[in-house]
Parts: C-alpha cells; sequence; structure tokens
C-alpha cells in the first residue's frame, strides 16, 4: 500500500495557495504526503483540488468557479521536458472536467513561488494582472492590455516587470469568452476546453510569477545521472521525427493509411494533402527549430511567413495543419500558416476552431446556415471567420460556442455531423479508421482526445486491426490511458513515451530520486487508475450521463467515402465501451462502484 511508504516529501512545497480575486485575500493550505503520492502532481493533484473545492457546483464562466495552474515534483529538476504545468478546471465548451498541458519557464517560476499549485476563484473589479511573488499577491490594473494579442501583452508585461517574472495570459479570444480560448506563455498555449474563458470571466488577462523557494531533492547525484541517461535517450530514434520534421510528419503518413480526416469528417484523405507536408513548406518557407523549457527535444518548427507584408511566424503541429487544412479542404500553405498564426494572436484552440469552421461549411453546404461566403476550400473565408471569432464578430459569436452549440441551435439533426464528443472537437484521427481510437475519442473524461488516451499507438501496432476491432482492444486503450495521467501528473512531455525499456518503473525510479519514497510500479499503476477515476468522479458530479460516451452519428453510419472498409456500427462502439468500463473496474453503463447518476 502506498501509505506505508510516506514519508516527507521532497521534491514538493507541500502547500498550494487559494487566491479569491474579488478581495485579493489569498489562503495557504497544507498538502499531506498521502494524497501527493495519489495524485502527484499536474492532472492528477488539480483534479483533486477540484473536487475539494467542489467546483462540479458552478458554471464554469462564474465567478465562484475555480481554476487550477498545478505544478509537479518533476518541475525545476535536470529531467528532460519537466517544465510543464497543468491548467485545471470545469470546462466552458463541454461543461465537463478540463486539463491543459504546457510547457514554459511559467512552470519553473510558478513553483518557486512556494507553491505546489494555485488556485484562483472569484472576479477581479476590473481587468487585472494578478502577481504572485514568493508566496505575496497583488492585483494591479490591465486596461491597457485588454484586447492585445497574448504574445503583445506577454512583451509589455516584461517591460513592465522585467525578465525575473514569468507570465500566463490570455489573448482577445479568452476576454471575449470563445468556449475554447488558450491561455498563452512564451508562444505556448495550454490549449484545449477553454481555460482561456474561465481566466478572462475572472476579469484576469495575465497571472505573474516570480520566486526564489526551491524545493529539495533526495538524491541529486543519483538524479542527475539519471537526468544525464534520459536526455541522452531523448537524442535516439525514438524522437528522430518530431526533431527532423515535427508532429506535422503525420500529415502524408495518416493520407496514405485514409485517417486524415478532410471535409468534416467526410473523407479520410486529401487529395493536396502533399502541399501541406513540411518537405513541402520547408522548400517554400525559412523554418527554424525551437525546444520548450528544459527540453533536449525541440519538436517545435517555426515558419516565416508575410503577413499584410510583415515578416511574421507561425508554429506549425499537425493538430494545425489538420484542422485548418484538410478539415477545411483548404491547401494553400500561406493560407493555412496564417491561419495558425492568427489563432495564436487571439488565443484559439486550432482543433477546435477548425473544427468548428469546417462543421459550419458543411452547414452552409446542405443550406442549414446563411453564410454563403463560408465554403470548403476558401482560403480567404477560413482567415476571415477565424477574425469573426476572435473579434466577437457577426457569425463569430456563434462560432465562438464550439460545434456542438451551434448544432443544437440549428437544429435539422445537424448534431449528427458536428465533428465533437462531450462538446470537445476531434482531433486529427479518422475514428473509422482508428477503432481503438474511437474508443479513446468516446469515452474520454474532457471529450475528444488524442493526448490523454494514445489508443492510436495500438491501432498502428501489429496487435490489431485498426478497421476492425475486437473486445480486447479495449484494455489496450486503458493501458495506454493509464500511462498518459502519470506522464501528466509527473509532468512529462508525451514524446519521450518511446524511451522508456519499462515505463512506470521509470518514472517510480525519477519520483522516488526526487521524493525519498519507495514507490513500485504496481504502485504507479494504482495511482494512474485512481487519477482517472477522479476525472470521472468530477463529471459524474456536474451531471454526465452514459448516453455521453459516443461518436457523432456520422461517424456510426457511414463508412468513409474515401474508403468503404473504413466502418464502424453503434453497436461495436457500444461493446467497446461496456468493455472499457468493466476494464477499469466500474459498472457496465460506466458509473464508479457505490456512484450513480447524480452522485
Amino acid at each position: 500500500m502506498l501509505e506505508d511508504r510516506v514519508s516527507k516529501a521532497n521534491g514538493y512545497h507541500q502547500q498550494y495557495l487559494e487566491i479569491n480575486v474579488s478581495n485579493g485575500v489569498a489562503t495557504r493550505h497544507e498538502l499531506d504526503t498521502t494524497l501527493l503520492q495519489q495524485s502527484i502532481g499536474g492532472s492528477g493533484l488539480g483534479t483533486h483540488l477540484l473536487l475539494e473545492h467542489e467546483s462540479w457546483k458552478h458554471d464554469p464562466l462564474a465567478a465562484e468557479a475555480s481554476i487550477v495552474f498545478a505544478f509537479s515534483p518533476l518541475v525545476g529538476s535536470p529531467l528532460t521536458t519537466s517544465a510543464k504545468f497543468a491548467v485545471v478546471s470545469r470546462s466552458p465548451l463541454t461543461g465537463r472536467i478540463n486539463d491543459s498541458l504546457a510547457s514554459s519557464t511559467f512552470a519553473i517560476a510558478g513553483k518557486r513561488t512556494g507553491n505546489d499549485a494555485l488556485l484562483i476563484k472569484g472576479r477581479a473589479v476590473s481587468p487585472s494582472i494578478l502577481v504572485i511573488e514568493d508566496n505575496q499577491i497583488s492585483l494591479k490594473p490591465a486596461e491597457h492590455l485588454w484586447g492585445l494579442s497574448a504574445e503583445d501583452a506577454e512583451l509589455q508585461l516584461r517591460e513592465e516587470f522585467g525578465n525575473k517574472f514569468s507570465f500566463a495570459v490570455i489573448g482577445p479570444a479568452g476576454e471575449q469568452l470563445v468556449r475554447y480560448a488558450t491561455i498563452s506563455h512564451s508562444g505556448r498555449h495550454a490549449g484545449r476546453g477553454g481555460s482561456g474563458a474561465v481566466l478572462g470571466a475572472k476579469n484576469i488577462k495575465a497571472v505573474a510569477v516570480r520566486g526564489n523557494q526551491r524545493a529539495a531533492w533526495h538524491d541529486t547525484e543519483g538524479l542527475i545521472a539519471q537526468a544525464r541517461n534520459l536526455s541522452q535517450r531523448s537524442f535516439g530514434p525514438a524522437t528522430e521525427k518530431y526533431r527532423e520534421l515535427g508532429t506535422a510528419a503525420n500529415v502524408l503518413i495518416f493520407n496514405r493509411l485514409n485517417c486524415l480526416p478532410t471535409r468534416n469528417f467526410q473523407k479520410g484523405s486529401f487529395e493536396k494533402a502533399g502541399e501541406l507536408s513540411p518537405e513541402a513548406m520547408n522548400i517554400a518557407h525559412e523554418k527554424i527549430r525551437e525546444s520548450c523549457a528544459a527540453c533536449t527535444i525541440g519538436c517545435t518548427h517555426v515558419y516565416s511567413i508575410p503577413v499584410d507584408g510583415r515578416p511574421s511566424r507561425a508554429r506549425i503541429e499537425y493538430e494545425n495543419l489538420f484542422a485548418l487544412g484538410p478539415l477545411c479542404e483548404v491547401s494553400d500553405q500561406q493560407t493555412v500558416l496564417q491561419a495558425s498564426q492568427l489563432c495564436d494572436y487571439y488565443g484559439l484552440d486550432t482543433i477546435s476552431t477548425g473544427g468548428t469552421i469546417a462543421f459550419a461549411m458543411e452547414c452552409v453546404e446542405r443550406g442549414f446556415l446563411n453564410e454563403t461566403w463560408l465554403t470548403f476550400g476558401n482560403g480567404d473565408a477560413l482567415l476571415q471567420a477565424i477574425h469573426m471569432i476572435g473579434r466577437g464578430e457577426g457569425i463569430g459569436v456563434r462560432l465562438a460556442q464550439g460545434s456542438r452549440t451551434l448544432a443544437m441551435e440549428l437544429g435539422n439533426n445537424t448534431i449528427a455531423f458536428a465533428p465533437q464528443v462531450k462538446g470537445l472537437e476531434l482531433p486529427g484521427y479518422e475514428p473509422r479508421a482508428l477503432q481503438t481510437m474511437a474508443l479513446g475519442f468516446a469515452v474520454g473524461t474532457r471529450g475528444a482526445d488524442h493526448n490523454r488516451s494514445g489508443a492510436y499507438e495500438v491501432d498502428f501496432s501489429e496487435e490489431v486491426d485498426r478497421r476492425n476491432a475486437k473486445v480486447h482492444q479495449a484494455r489496450l486503450a486503458v493501458e495506454t490511458e493509464d500511462k498518459a495521467a502519470i506522464m501528466d501528473s509527473l509532468i512529462l512531455c508525451k514524446f519521450l513515451r518511446g524511451v522508456f525499456d519499462d515505463y512506470f518503473a521509470e518514472c517510480a525510479t525519477m519520483l522516488n530520486l526526487i521524493t525519498g519514497w519507495r514507490l513500485e510500479s504496481s504502485d504507479l499503476i494504482s495511482t494512474a487508475k485512481g487519477i482517472i477515476d477522479a476525472k470521472k468522479r468530477f463529471n459524474i458530479l456536474c451531471g454526465w450521463s452514459p448516453e455521453e460516451d459516443t461518436l457523432p452519428e456520422r461517424m456510426l453510419t457511414s463508412a468513409l467515402a474515401d474508403d468503404r472498409d473504413a466502418r464502424l456500427n453503434r453497436e461495436t462502439l457500444e461493446t467497446l465501451v461496456t468493455a472499457y468500463n468493466l476494464e477499469r473496474g466500474w459498472d457496465e453503463a460506466g458509473f464508479l462502484p457505490g456512484s450513480s447518476a447524480g452522485t
């Protein structure tokens, strides 16, 4: 049992700071070691704090709602990719749990304030900057920053506060309460689920952190040796794709396998995919490669593009390309790069932006939406729609609610082809061609999600027929979720997952070197299951029902237009979901032992 091995927790400050921005009052709360072993940090710790503060009771945009910035015991260590933090709240897009991860110096500076997490509630009287410095907090006016992009606001903040502070900032989309607005920091984003809108609803333009409090490590010499070994492996073949081409390399691979969602998930391939491949873009555009803070991989590929006659930059990953390119049938490189840059400017999640616009394009095509300019393949329309979302203008106000809400407004059973699960737009993996991933999407606690479930790895393995799912794939999907739960709580980058020989054993070793605990692989597996149970418990308290664990009707009633073998029916998915629930130790419907609807 974990409790038998509990001791003082090195690597932690063993406290979190609760801040009410309505009145500027901050309260310190202790974190005991048993809880820390059960939640670790990051997503696990953030979920626990939301449950403790009964955040399910409040509308995500209400003043009473909580949003948590959660760090981890690995933050500040020499372990590669460990400068990460989780932003955890109830999502304004889905009404369910939302945990977004990001990498930057904000994680390091935030933890050095002497806290393992920052929990923010309330609503400032006017636009404000929340300043946290060594456990001291203050609210500064932010009217002069309101309306600025996150990047421009951060530049202004650095001039005002100096380089010793780190900042988490919202853009205009967060101010406009776009339900999929992001929180940005050093060009990176806590992207999915609308955490930027939660912060915007609190009238907080930015959180500024600085501190000098470091958490001790149990075995410094052993930790440094472990870090050196992990860094060396991070240069190996398991991460080569990310270094050389980035995740955008998936475009041509997925296109060849007919699992590249195209034209709002009507097809699995895009005839012009080659024009958006990183190989083609490397010829047409200058590119530099960047790394996140404390990272040896360097997966970020940044392209130079002219915008309105001025030089600009666009960070490109597979999900940007898929959502703003094939999903909307836009193939022009300049347009897709500019669309990605605009999402960064306004602070918009690219997946939900592209998914909602693609859905609207199909609604226009079918005569359900009277915006005749918004059509598939029209790059200018794509850019105009992004501007309208970010500015809160015209149809942008409706698009800002996401595809599910728009479908419910339009009626005519448009929900059947709205590309979402629980309100969260699907990422770039065609479920009919990747059926273990289809299960992962259906049961995901934050909705359709390729980061909390790595079930696509199962589909790309030799263990399964990716177009013909069998019941045993539920167990394999659970295993990928358990690994992700630990990685998202430690927190480490998922691009490292391929370098481990014995994943849970090595994670336990890293945690033990920092904390002084004596955890084993089995302990971390139990912790992972507990974290996922906690997320499910939160959703049940929010009103979750088993009917939510499904896919859009389109994906359960018709094959892909360009791959007739890629077909998934409702009965198969329901069988997989039931098997998944039982594998998790829940009842067949998906309720936790001892729980039921509304409890």
